[in-house]
Parts: C-alpha cells; structure tokens; sequence
C-alpha cells in the first residue's frame, strides 16, 4: 500500500499515481486507487480518478468524498455544508480494497497536513494507521527543497516510512536548479529518487503514456529510470 502525497497542489501527484497504477497494471497486479477527498469539483464533473482510469486502463478506483470548492478538504466541506472525512472511515476503505487488491494508492489532496477534518485529522494520520510507505511528488525548481524536506521531517517524525520521491513534472527546458535538484532532492526527502515524469505526461494516449511512464520511474514500480543516467542525460541537461 503507497500513500501518495505532494508538497503542494499541482505538482504532479496525480498523474504520478497514474503512472505506478499503469505499470503494476501492465504486469498483472491488480490495483486499486483510492481518493479519500476530490475538491474543487462538481458532482457532474471529471475529477482526478478518471483521469487516472483514463491513462492507467483497467483498475478499481474509489472516491469517498466530493466538495465543489477548490479548497482543503476541511474548508470545502464547511463551505458546503457536506460531512468531512475522518482517517478511519479513510483507512477502512483502504484496507477494504487492499484486501482485493495486489497494490492500493491513496491519492491526497494537496500535501501530507492538509486537513480532513475540524479535528486536525490528515494524510499522515491515515498513513500511520495502515502502515502504509509514503511517496512524496515534489517539483523539480527552486524551492523544491524545502518543500521536500519538511515533508519528509514531518512524516519521518510521525513514524511513517518516506519510500521515495518523485518528480512529477521534468520541464522541457529544465534550468540550472531543477538539474541541481535531481540529486539533492533525494538528500532532502533522505529517500531515494524514484522517478522523474516529463512535464505535459497527462495529455498522452494510453500506449505512448505507458511507455514513459516506464522510462520514467524507479525498477522499484517496474520502470527502467535510473536517477545517476538521467542526471547526466540530455534531457536533464538541456
């Protein structure tokens, strides 16, 4: 089971989700994706999970709630009036699905302290009672770091075990400190790199989403990334 949280909001998670599922899809598993909290969307609208089913293929997934305000998963459901979400009800539907399940994702919203609900309940609350591995998606530029760090000071102090980083969007024209970030991200998140995604994966067809996504991530989910070979790349130089 992998909980996979961000350091921040549009930094990848999603499709870094997507990416993991897809491989541990294609190699028979099966896999189950959860979102505990969808903001920021309408009943009637796509959220993230149909964006993972659309490039990962064939797996479970399963939203437990869904707030219409672009907020935190405490604010929107106060904005709307709709019930929040503890990490219980949370981690029941995880071990549910694991149970049924080679490989569970849960998917969070924004980063590991975002808020559930007025009691403070977060994604590392939920992660520590299934003892679950954490993956954190980072940034690949300035201030990544810092982000990075606390992110993995908080979950390490919590007792949660960071797996590893992922860098959820390599830009096409990275500059000097994304570079120099492939290889103090992993002395920051003091977990390895494990992947790094290129920017604009989410727009790829199925096939061709697939393949890099295999080129892009750690043997650790199925892929081929090795972090020393892309640091020394073209395309991490470029």
């Amino acid at each position: 089971m992998l909980v996979m949280t961000g350091t921040g909001t549009g930094v990848g998670k999603t499709i870094s989700t997507a990416a993991i599922a897809a491989l541990a899809a294609g190699q028979g598993q099966r896999v189950a994706v959860l979102k505990p909290a969808q903001t920021g969307v309408a009943p009637d609208e796509p959220g993230d999970l149909d964006d993972v089913r659309r490039l990962a293929g064939s797996i479970t997934t399963r939203e437990l709630r869904r707030y219409p305000d672009p907020l935190s998963p405490e604010a929107a459901a106060r904005m709307s009036g709709l019930p929040t979400l503890g990490p219980s009800e949370i981690a029941g539907a995880a071990s549910d699905l694991n149970g049924e399940h080679d490989l569970t994702l849960i998917e969070g919203a924004g980063g590991l302290l975002v808020r559930f609900d007025a009691d403070g309940a977060t994604l590392a609350d939920v992660a520590w009672s299934l003892g679950a591995l954490v993956i954190i998606v980072a940034e690949a530029g300035l201030g990544t770091l810092n982000a990075t760090a606390l992110t993995a000071e908080v979950a390490t102090r919590r007792g949660l075990t960071v797996a590893g980083v992922i860098i959820g969007s390599w830009p096409d024209d990275p500059d000097l400190a994304a570079v120099s970030n492939l290889r103090d991200l992993p002395v920051a998140a003091g977990a390895p790199l494990l992947g790094v995604l290129p920017a604009g994966l989410g727009t790829a067809g199925r096939e061709e989403f697939t393949e890099r996504a295999r080129a892009g991530l750690s043997p650790w989910f199925g892929g081929v990334f090795d972090p020393e070979c892309f640091a020394g790349s073209s395309s991490a130089q470029k």
